[in-house]
C-alpha cells in the first residue's frame, strides 16, 4: 500500500488530495492545525493518521514525520500544501507581522516538511519517493495587492527542484513531478 503525507489536509486542495488518496487505498498522514477538521477528513478510516501540527514548528514537523514512518514503515509521497492567506493590501500597507506570518507558514513550513520527507525517503529501503510542493496560482503571474502570497509562491515555484537541474541531480532516486499527483 502506498503512503502519503498531506499538509494543509484540513481544507481546500489538501483535503481533496487526502480524501482522494484515502479512497484510492493509500495510507495517509493528515497534517494541519485543526484536529476537528482532520478528524472529519479521516472519518474513521483506519488508513488515516491524524497528525495535528503547526508546520512552522520544526520539532513538531519532525515528530509528525517520525511518527508516521514508525507506524506505516515508509513514506512514498509528500504533498506539501499547507499555506495561509494574509489580508490583501498594497505593499506599503502590508504589516511586517502579516508578511512574516506568511513566510513562516508558506515558505519555511514547506521547507521544514520537505526536509523531513527527504530525510525519511533517504533512510528507507528502498530509497526514494516524491515530494510535491503545491503553490497557488500566483506562483507565476503576480496579482495586485497580494504581495505576501505572490513572493512565497514565486520562491517555491522558481527555486524548486522541478526548475533546478542541479537540485534534480542531487535527488538521486527521487521523482519530483510537479504536474502529476500520482
Amino acid at each position: 500500500m502506498s503512503t502519503i503525507i498531506v499538509t494543509g489536509a484540513s481544507s481546500g486542495i489538501g483535503r481533496a488530495v487526502a480524501e482522494k488518496s484515502l479512497h484510492g487505498g493509500w495510507t495517509v498522514g493528515l497534517i494541519a492545525r485543526r484536529i476537528d477538521a482532520l478528524d472529519a477528513v479521516a472519518n474513521g478510516n483506519p488508513h488515516a493518521y491524524v497528525l495535528p501540527r503547526d508546520v512552522t514548528d520544526s520539532g513538531a514537523v519532525t515528530r509528525a514525520f517520525d511518527t508516521f514512518v514508525q507506524q506505516t514503515g515508509r513514506l512514498d509521497t509528500l504533498f506539501n500544501n499547507a499555506g495561509i492567506f494574509t489580508p490583501a493590501a498594497p505593499i506599503e500597507e502590508v504589516s511586517v507581522d502579516d508578511r512574516l506570518r506568511a513566510i513562516n507558514v508558506n515558505l519555511t513550513g514547506m521547507f521544514l516538511c520537505a526536509r523531513a520527507a527527504f530525510g525519511a525517503m533517504r533512510a528507507q529501503d528502498p530509497q526514494g519517493g516524491r515530494i510535491i510542493n503545491n503553490g497557488s496560482i500566483p506562483a507565476r503571474p503576480p496579482r495586485p495587492a497580494r504581495v505576501c502570497g505572490d513572493i512565497y509562491n514565486h520562491q517555491a515555484w522558481h527555486h524548486g527542484a522541478d526548475k533546478n537541474p542541479r537540485a534534480r541531480r542531487r535527488c538521486v532516486q527521487y521523482r519530483c513531478q510537479p504536474d502529476q499527483y500520482w
